[in-house]
């Protein structure tokens, strides 16, 4: 399998809006053919019957469903606000927009 190239590297480095050095050039050339020749080995050992995954283990949702429940009035929960405007708790302006 050929090697990463320096202007491969640079182009990769434009794309992302990267401002690398001629030896970062190298160096990064190097790193990422390595990189690619590992994944090559690990898709040489997957066999037909391994199914391809993102996760070794299987996801589970681990979020209880949605119900509605009692909760608290709007006049309950800014009862303790500073400071509220229109059933909404006011705070200070940090952006500097109305």
């Amino acid at each position: 399998m050929p090697g990463i190239t320096r202007e491969e590297v640079a182009h990769l480095a434009r794309l992302a809006r990267l401002e690398l050095q001629g030896e970062e050039l190298d160096h990064f050339a190097g790193q990422l053919d390595d990189i690619i020749g590992a994944v090559a080995r690990v898709s040489e050992v997957a066999d037909q019957d391994v199914p391809p995954t993102s996760h070794p283990l299987p996801l589970t949702n681990v979020m209880r469903p949605d119900e509605v429940r009692p909760s608290l009035t709007p006049e309950q929960a800014l009862s303790g606000a500073p400071a509220q405007e229109q059933q909404r708790f006011k705070v200070p302006q940090i952006l500097g927009e109305e």
